[in-house]
């Protein structure tokens, strides 16, 4: 669906400044919103916040459906007395510009489960009906969440394929006594869960009352690990005795690297799917549209035909392309969730078929100011080639920023942006890069915090291909200026990208 002229900011809730050593949903959270209130923007776009796995990549989570316990504020665990103020004394000296994921881990975790010790001791009544109404209001994804990590757990972290058969293949008896011997373990994944989504919830209100809408991330594949191919093995392309996977997801040879990316996620058996009326599905755009007003699908072309890599190959290269029913999904949904908020992840390998799906349902497609330069008058990505149903970024959390982008490009490049331009401005090329967007036909603007901030390099969430070292960067509290929101607000007014009341 088209959406009005407008704007907004792209930053992951991990890298909020906090003393706890990773981003949360606290004070520093509602700071950030009131910064986007102030500076005219209506859109605040979030990474998916799902139970991070294997490289702590929002991205292979361990859940499609569930929330990150670590965004969890302890903060407001204490204003909520399940914490103490002993509790939160002797905080390590954690980094201040990234998370040290393996240090702050064990530490959120030793306290969020003292509050739930403190929860089940100390709550009174009324809390305990809201933790109770949440657990059955959520059963559909919760329960099968609970006890995949309550088991993961009982198994020192083991991936579920190597679980004995009774619990890797949900036999009955062993799953009845799953549920029983790990008890207190499945109480405390539930109410991790019912914390992150009642901070997550009023924050969210939060926002929206200050004309701030949010805009998710649905990623089109789900971590092998996790409790969806789980609880739903037979949607999954898995060996049905071992449970390892048979084709797994990337994409080919692109822009990011030469030997494509193997992503190593299972692919959907969309056939199985279709025969389910795509109730997983539907079932999971429900979830998503409980807690975000719009959403991004990622790996959009995914839909239409999805790269399968055999297991075992160390590349992407000796993938082949497979259709998938994308039209019969998004008329099911539609069909049952009404006219979606949906725009379009539609980079990488895009047909005309792909261009197909996403217009015959008014998906915008993205368009990335990074790419603009590398090639001829007809790169789609220059912004006199954008229609306006569609959202132009400066860089999503796949590129550099702005900064490091303009350090490594070729001086042709260099040229052919001076040239466009008419100049470089003397404050930064980032901010051309944020005049380019706002400035734009595109209806909307999604401009990354690193590159608002007018960082380096050193502040890129992720490298693709690049195992480790991602999804860290945090920003200062002290870097929110007014002389930065007087600037952002300024620009975009000048651009009609304003709320309408706040346009003079």
């Amino acid at each position: 669906m088209p959406f009005p002229r407008s704007s907004g900011v792209l930053l992951h809730p991990t890298s909020f400044p906090s003393r706890f050593g990773i981003g949360d949903l606290g004070y520093e959270a509602y700071r950030f919103i009131d910064f986007l209130e102030s500076s005219n923007q209506q859109y605040w776009q979030v990474l998916p916040l799902g139970p991070t796995g294997y490289g702590n990549s929002p991205y292979m989570c361990y859940s499609a459906m569930a929330g990150n316990p670590f965004l969890i504020s302890l903060d407001k665990l204490r204003e909520d007395h399940l914490l103490a103020d002993w509790d939160l004394a002797d905080i390590p000296a954690f980094p201040t510009h990234k998370v040290d994921f393996n240090a702050v881990f064990p530490y959120k975790t030793n306290l969020l489960k003292l509050a739930c010790n403190n929860f089940k001791n100390q709550a009174d009544s009324k809390l305990r009906q809201e933790f109770d109404t949440f657990c059955e209001t959520k059963a559909k994804w919760l329960d099968d969440y609970a006890l995949f990590m309550a088991l993961k757990e009982a198994h020192d972290g083991a991936s579920w394929y190597t679980w004995e058969p009774g619990y890797a293949k949900r036999k009955p008896d062993s799953i009845a006594t799953a549920r029983k011997e790990l008890e207190d373990l499945i109480f405390y994944q539930k109410f991790v869960q019912f914390q992150f989504f009642h901070q997550w919830s009023e924050l969210k209100t939060y926002a929206n009352k200050r004309g701030i809408e949010i805009i998710g991330d649905i990623p089109i594949y789900v971590a092998h690990d996790s409790a969806d191919v789980w609880a739903n093995p037979e949607i999954f392309c898995l060996d049905e005795e071992t449970g390892e996977t048979l084709l797994v997801a990337g994409v080919p040879p692109d822009y990011f690297s030469a030997t494509g990316q193997l992503w190593g996620n299972p692919v959907y058996k969309w056939e199985e799917l279709e025969k389910q009326d795509f109730a997983w599905w539907i079932k999971r755009f429900e979830v998503m549209l409980d807690y975000v007003d719009i959403i991004r699908i990622d790996h959009f072309r995914g839909f239409e035909a999805f790269w399968a890599v055999p297991q075992g190959e160390e590349t992407a290269e000796n993938g082949k392309w497979i259709k998938a029913p994308g039209e019969a999904l998004f008329k099911t949904i539609a069909k049952k969730l009404g006219k979606l908020p949906v725009l379009a992840e539609d980079l990488g390998v895009i047909t005309p078929d792909v261009e197909a799906l996403r217009d015959k349902f008014e998906f915008p497609g993205m368009k990335i100011l990074q790419f603009a330069f590398g090639s001829d008058p007809g790169n789609p990505f220059l912004p006199f080639n954008y229609t306006r149903n569609s959202v132009v970024y400066t860089g999503s959390h796949d590129n550099d920023t702005c900064e490091g982008w303009f350090s490594q490009a070729s001086d042709w490049e260099k040229d052919k942006l001076r040239m466009y331009l008419g100049n470089i401005n003397h404050d930064g090329a980032h901010w051309d890069f944020i005049r380019l967007a706002l400035s734009s036909i595109a209806n909307q603007a999604i401009i990354q915090l690193q590159d608002v901030l007018g960082h380096g390099g050193d502040a890129r969430m992720n490298f693709p291909g690049k195992a480790e070292g991602n999804w860290e960067w945090r920003y200062h509290d002290h870097e929110l200026t007014p002389e930065l929101i007087t600037k952002f607000k300024d620009l975009t007014t000048l651009y009609g990208r304003a709320p309408i009341k706040s346009r003079k």
